[in-house]
């Protein structure tokens, strides 16, 4: 597909990454020349200086025959300008990134009479995926399917729970529970496991499984399941305050430390419930007073990466409580997954999911959409949800006798609101949607999964 980007920022860039790592034709426009001259030379795009919201500008990047358009810029309403215009000069699907609390309540609104495809807000999906963590504090990474009835969880493997030297097959015979082991990482090394693939302790596991069924499953390892009852969070931006107002009506108790007094009075205003603290985040003595040792969760919000992988490595020496650590710019991922900061959170790449998830659902050539989209493990897997919209190779063939494609595994099937674990003699049927978790990329209908 052609796709044109709109906005050159850290968002855009990451987006670029990904789309044309699967592809895609890209062209990148933005307005500073000195974010397009900031272009990495190996991305295979077309860079174009220039207003996105431009009917001119758009015209030059070929709008004519564009298939999708994804306006990212730092401006919401620049951003919407931009799709407006590019529906009605090219007619194209479009996209666009829209912060601004004001607007959230009128997301649907927008989108009918703009005629917009899709509108994301990468704040608002941080601050969900962060409360999802705080349901259940023991993952390190939770991602859902089928509208929440479906979680991949992912948490280390201790020593506390005995269950160093075990097969998978001999696992789930102990615990009896209907999950599935879905991968395993050792190092560097990242696995698609059978039953006798053997565990140690320290390995990296995920599973598939029910909210329902993984919650018992951690009950019988042993791992703490319950929701936290308090949170403190260090940051008041726009993430904190989407996600302080998701843990109140969790009943959750809320407390965010801002050093901004006149964003600590807008926060009082928005936030009645929450106890809102004007203070520096990184004084020791503040978080101490304010009940570092006690709290049950710490986020750390801040706009400086460096200072929120810092005040969770002090958090980690003095409470018990769940940690999170948002980070947004930093590229050294692989050293950061190393470090004991309990969960990380990178908003670009969230938002980057659901649009790459977008794109491959409009490529789709057999009635078989790409609903769902996360890269997982390290970017290292991805695990997709397939909607079987019409027939295809895979329907109707017990999956025992499926050719399927090396470190690939079908980890469910839901049918009719149900989810199951599915065994070899099942079968895809036409209205099921498929979990398929694997480490080859680029996948973009069911029928991918087969080998030639």
């Amino acid at each position: 597909m052609k796709i044109i980007i709109v906005g050159c920022g850290k968002v855009g860039l990451t987006l670029a990454e990904r789309l044309g790592s699967e592809q895609h034709d890209l062209v990148l426009i933005d307005s500073s020349l000195k974010k397009i001259q900031e272009i990495p030379d190996d991305l295979d795009a077309i860079k174009l200086w220039g207003n996105g919201a431009s009917i001119s500008t758009l015209l030059e990047g070929g709008i004519k025959d564009t298939d999708l358009l994804i306006a990212v810029t730092e401006s919401d309403e620049l951003n919407l300008l931009c799709c407006v215009i590019a529906k009605k000069a090219g007619d194209c699907n479009t996209i666009a990134r829209v912060r601004n609390p004001i607007y959230n309540n009128e997301i649907d609104f927008i989108k009918e009479r703009l005629g917009i495809s899709m509108i994301i807000n990468p704040e608002l999906t941080a601050a969900v995926e962060i409360s999802r963590l705080l349901r259940f504090p023991s993952a390190i990474n939770i991602d859902t399917f089928s509208k929440g009835r479906v979680e991949l969880l992912r948490f280390r493997l201790s020593s506390e729970f005995a269950l160093d030297g075990i097969s998978i097959s001999s696992l789930l015979e102990k615990v009896k529970c209907d999950i599935l082991v879905c991968a395993v990482e050792r190092g560097e090394t990242i696995s698609i496991p059978d039953g006798d693939f053997i565990l140690q302790d320290n390995d990296y596991i995920t599973i598939l499984g029910s909210p329902r069924n993984a919650s018992e499953f951690f009950r019988k390892i042993g791992f703490e399941t319950h929701q936290v009852h308090n949170a403190m969070i260090v940051g008041g931006g726009t993430i904190a305050y989407y996600l302080a107002k998701i843990l109140i009506a969790m009943k959750i108790k809320v407390r965010i430390v801002e050093q901004n007094v006149e964003r600590c009075e807008q926060l009082s205003e928005l936030l009645p419930s929450a106890t809102i603290i004007n203070g520096d985040g990184t004084n020791r003595d503040l978080l101490m007073e304010e009940g570092l040792p006690c709290t049950e969760s710490f986020i750390t919000l801040t706009n400086l990466d460096e200072e929120n992988i810092l005040l969770s490595l002090f958090a980690k020496e003095h409470t018990k409580g769940k940690l999170i650590t948002k980070v947004t710019k930093i590229s050294f991922d692989h050293i950061i997954e190393k470090l004991d900061i309990g969960s990380v959170i990178y908003p670009k790449y969230i938002m980057a999911d659901y649009i790459v998830s977008y794109a491959r659902a409009m490529q789709n050539t057999i009635g078989c959409n790409v609903e769902t989209l996360y890269h997982i493990l390290d970017n290292q897997a991805e695990a997709l949800e397939f909607s079987i919209r019409e027939e295809s190779p895979v329907v109707n063939v017990p999956l025992m006798e499926m050719h399927l494609k090396k470190n690939l595994l079908i980890g469910g099937i839901t049918r009719h609101g149900k989810f199951s674990i599915p065994r070899g003699h099942d079968t895809i049927q036409i209205g099921d949607t498929v979990i398929v978790v694997t480490t080859r990329k680029g996948l973009h209908d069911i029928r991918d999964i087969l080998e030639k």
